[in-house]
This record gives structure tokens, C-alpha cells and sequence, in this order.
């Protein structure tokens, strides 16, 4: 019997589009500390006093655009990929959501069912770039999850694979084919706050210092989310041999987050002369809410209106067979290689408040 176990762990959905789960699972979310990371107070009283009286109806019928007779599509999807992986692995795999449901805790103790001898979990966040509201996020819940259980399990962490060679070619054979007849190609990843860019620097002397910081080496590369990005861009652009793009963030809540955003320059794009746009979204592994709605939707709608011709939307990796060859190759080079994420040199681990 192994003794070895994975845990994969996404970002989670509402149980449905009902208006009162579509409200807890905003309320799970953005009371995290690692996503709003404000005082407790000031947290709450955005959350609880501005944003859930009036939020959940739109995100609601936002859902309600992408919801699939299976559910969401972002569970559906985590599903097949959980089942495809585990048929090319010899040990066991579990799944679990970072919010809402199969809880993180739900997906250990289902694991430890199927597996009791288990003595070491491979927790995968399925995020390639570092973040604190992704990847830090989960390493946090899951070592209170562990805790609050009593189990004394060695928990290790994927590294960031946002360059990985397999990763990158996983992104390129789902590219290649939309690619034909396009003058631009667009890389949209989720924006955060450039606060959390800061907090994350392990230096602490360099991102967001200078213009370059993103291309000039350091050691704050390690935990830095624009960095990353912006390295999955190069290397899949030379992977695929691409002269003409750029990146952008979505999905922004407030001022202060990474720039250009995706919106502004989906509107701009038609008037510099790129009128036929492929977009892809690297930051996600299964498409949801922020790929299917606001970009093939709502971003597509924008960028047509503004004078562009051709809008072509590129699937996330969702369970293409190259993505879980290239997933197992992660999980196994972690085992073998013990490439694991260093979780006690992560810079900015907020505590639970």
C-alpha cells in the first residue's frame, strides 16, 4: 500500500447559482486575510456592509451564463482532471477546493479513507504562478486543516510550475490550433493588489523597485506572482514561435492592482491596428467564472464593439491529455527530485484572523 498521497487544490465555486451560495462562497473568499488583506475589522465591514449586500445577485447571474447541467464549470472540470490524472498514477489523488466545496478537509479525510496508510501528502495548488491569495492561501488552510485533525502527515508543496518545460508545452499544444489568422495574441492573467507583490518580495528591496524589476534576477523571483507571468509569456511565446503579444490583469477589484488591465486594452487593441486577438489565460488551469464570462463574454463583446474583427478565446488546460501527462510529470519530479516549494522561507504567511 502507498504511503504516498496528492492532493489537488483549486480555487472552489459556489454550490450553485442561487443567490444565497453564490453569498457564502464571496463571504469564504474575501474574508480570507490572504485575499483582502486588510485588519479583520476593515475586512469585515467591506465585505459584510458593501460588497455582499449588492454583489451576489450580479455575480449570480454571472454564473448562471457558464453553469453546465453537471454544475460549475470549474468543479466539473477539476473532476475530470482529478480522474484523468489518477488513472496514470500508481497512488492514490484527492481533490479539494481552497473555498466552499469538496472542502480542503473533505478532500484529506476522503483521501485517507481510500488510502489510511498514507504518511506523506503532495498538496499540488493548481496555480502555476506563486500568490498569496492562490498558492499561500492554500498552504495556510491546509496545515490548519491538518491541525485542527491531529494528524502528524509530512505535507510537501509543488513548486510553482509557471515555467516548467512540460507546463509550457502542455500550454502550447492546446494553444497551437486557435493560433491561425490572428495579429495579436493576449496573455490575461488574474490581477492581484501590487501590495501583495510587495509583501511577497523576500528581499524586500526589489519588486516593483524599478521598470525592469521582472527582468532583472533576484531572489524575490522566487514568490513573485508578476514575474512569473510574465516568464509563462516568454517561454510560451518562444515555444510556439509568437512575434506579436502582450499581458494584461483581469479581474481587478480596486485601483492599485497589477497593470495594463485586461478591459482597457481589449477596447485599445482594435485602434492600434490588432484586429484579429487570440486570448489566453494562463493563470488558470480549468476555465470558470473569470474565463468563460468575462472573457469570452463580456471581454469578447468589448473588444468587437471597439472595431476588432476576429476574437478568438483559447481554453484553459482543463483535462487535455497533454496537461495530465505534464501534471503527472510535476507530481513525479517533486517525488524524485524533491523540488518542493520551500513553505518556511515564504515571506508574507498572514495568519488566520
Amino acid at each position: 500500500m502507498s504511503q504516498r498521497a496528492v492532493l489537488l487544490v483549486n480555487l472552489g465555486s459556489p454550490d450553485s447559482t442561487a443567490i444565497t451560495d453564490v453569498a457564502k462562497y464571496l463571504d469564504q473568499f474575501l474574508m480570507d486575510p490572504h485575499v483582502l488583506d486588510f485588519p479583520q475589522w476593515l475586512r469585515a465591514l467591506l465585505v459584510k456592509g458593501i460588497i455582499l449586500p449588492t454583489r451576489p445577485k450580479k455575480s449570480a447571474a454571472a454564473y448562471r451564463e457558464v453553469w453546465t447541467e453537471a454544475g460549475s464549470p470549474l468543479i466539473v472540470i477539476s473532476k475530470q482532471l482529478q480522474t484523468a490524472l489518477q488513472a496514470s498514477s500508481s497512488i492514490p489523488v484527492g481533490l479539494a477546493m481552497r473555498y466552499q466545496n469538496p472542502s480542503i478537509e473533505a478532500g484529506i479525510l476522503e483521501l485517507l479513507q481510500k488510502a489510511p496508510n498514507t504518511k506523506e501528502i503532495l498538496l499540488v495548488p493548481l496555480y502555476p504562478q506563486y500568490a498569496m491569495s492562490t498558492t499561500e492561501t492554500v498552504v495556510h488552510e491546509t496545515r490548519v486543516i491538518l491541525k485542527k485533525l491531529g494528524l502528524h502527515l509530512e505535507l510537501k508543496v509543488l513548486a510553482p510550475f509557471y515555467n516548467h518545460p512540460a507546463y509550457i508545452k502542455a500550454l502550447a499544444a492546446v494553444a497551437k490550433p486557435y493560433l491561425e489568422d490572428i495579429d495579436h495574441v493576449l496573455f490575461s492573467y488574474h490581477g492581484i493588489p501590487k501590495a501583495h507583490i510587495r509583501k511577497s518580495d523576500c528581499t524586500g528591496l526589489h519588486c516593483l523597485k524599478t521598470d525592469d524589476c521582472c527582468e532583472t534576477s533576484s531572489p524575490a523571483h522566487t514568490f513573485c506572482y508578476q514575474h512569473q507571468c510574465v516568464s509563462t509569456m516568454q517561454a510560451l511565446a518562444a515555444e510556439l514561435g509568437l512575434e506579436n503579444y502582450s499581458h494584461s490583469f483581469q479581474s481587478r477589484i480596486s485601483g492599485g492592482w497589477l497593470t495594463p488591465y485586461t478591459d482597457k486594452r481589449l477596447t485599445e487593441l482594435p485602434a492600434e491596428g490588432q484586429k484579429r486577438i487570440a486570448v489566453l489565460c494562463p493563470a488558470f488551469v480549468a476555465d470558470c467564472l473569470e474565463t468563460l464570462e468575462e472573457i469570452n463574454m463580456e471581454g469578447q463583446e468589448d473588444f468587437l464593439k471597439a472595431g476588432g474583427t476576429k476574437f478568438t478565446y483559447i481554453p484553459c488546460l482543463n483535462d487535455h491529455p497533454a496537461w495530465v501527462t505534464a501534471l503527472q510529470t510535476l507530481c513525479d519530479e517533486a517525488w524524485t527530485k524533491t523540488s518542493f516549494l520551500e513553505t518556511n522561507s515564504i515571506p508574507h504567511l498572514v495568519k488566520a484572523a
